[in-house]
């Protein structure tokens, strides 16, 4: 008599399953990882001779030529689900990038980390719970707490001390982080690939950008700084507008927006650690506590533990 093989497709299924997540997760890794050199990158540039809207010029001219047989598959405007794309592009794009980098014009690079990549997935986790009734284990929910806390330390610093301009950058950066939560809610309902989405929202930016980004990469080249522009072409447009849109847009299609959307509190401190050596701005206790609580909070509310368990069964 043989043994029946019916439970065979449950187990396949928990390992596609299981292959899926570790996807979802090296994506998030990946753009993370990119993302704390981006922050610092953008900050030394906007100080330094390029103004914000050419940096986000060269963010988005690489991603509209890299990704034109993606975007040229779905033409200049999606014929679907316009709404959702509408959301990626203000989310996401050109608008996005301006706020943010206007904002690092009045903070370190320290505070970046814990406002913008650490505030969102806390408006994620609220739209999630709130508006699509997702359920929320005991242990990301203390996650979320955390980077709550985590930005409450860092942002209340500016409240306090709000001689020094910063807050202006704060309330800057707490608009980018809805902007991008909008965005991670959005990503799964356009319907397109991530390269379509991706390469898409690059061009709509670098349409509304050129007129008042190209001049100033035209102006740095023929002041002598095309190494400079060459580097952030490299970081803001390849591994920052590509690479990292890309890897994101995996790990929300495989985690889901909350969980994809966690790991950013990783960023702070990846942007703490790399403004150490590269701009020479140490992180004061404020920004110690929150990188910390940030770290600590989205190991819990990526659900990586949860993980681990399954792998260990």
């Amino acid at each position: 008599m043989t043994k029946p093989v019916a439970s065979a497709a449950p187990v396949r299924a928990a390992d596609t399953d299981f292959r899926d997540r570790l996807l979802g997760y090296g994506g998030a890794l990946l753009a993370i990882t990119i993302w704390g050199g981006w922050i610092v990158s953008t900050r030394h540039a906007v100080h330094g001779h390029l103004p914000p809207a050419t940096v986000g010029w060269l963010r988005f001219v690489v991603a509209a030529v890299v990704l034109a047989p993606a975007w040229l598959r779905v033409g200049l405007w999606p014929k679907r689900n316009a709404l959702p794309f509408m959301m990626c592009f203000l989310g996401a794009g050109g608008i996005f990038f301006l706020v943010v980098a206007n904002a690092m014009r009045f903070v370190p690079a320290a505070d970046v980390g814990p406002l913008l990549p650490g505030t969102m997935p806390l408006i994620v986790a609220a739209i999630s719970v709130l508006v699509l009734h997702e359920r929320l284990s005991t242990a990301r929910l203390i996650g979320f707490i955390c980077i709550a806390l985590g930005v409450v330390t860092l942002g209340g610093r500016g409240l306090l001390y709000p001689e020094d301009g910063a807050w202006r950058g704060h309330l800057l950066l707490l608009t980018g982080a809805g902007m991008w939560a909008c965005y991670t809610l959005a990503f799964r309902h356009t319907g397109m690939k991530v390269t379509e989405t991706v390469g898409l929202v690059g061009l709509w930016s670098t349409v509304i950008l050129t007129p008042v980004g190209l001049p100033g990469v035209i102006d740095a080249v023929q002041a002598g700084y095309g190494r400079e522009v060459l580097i952030q072409l490299v970081m803001q447009g390849f591994l920052a507008g590509v690479v990292a849109l890309i890897g994101f847009g995996t790990a929300i299609e495989k985690l889901g927006s909350s969980r994809a959307a966690a790991f950013t509190g990783l960023v702070p401190a990846l942007a703490a650690l790399i403004a150490i050596p590269v701009l020479g701005e140490h992180p004061d206790m404020a920004a110690i506590i929150g990188v910390i609580a940030t770290g600590v909070g989205v190991a819990l509310a990526s659900g990586a533990f949860a993980l681990r368990r399954r792998a260990a069964r």
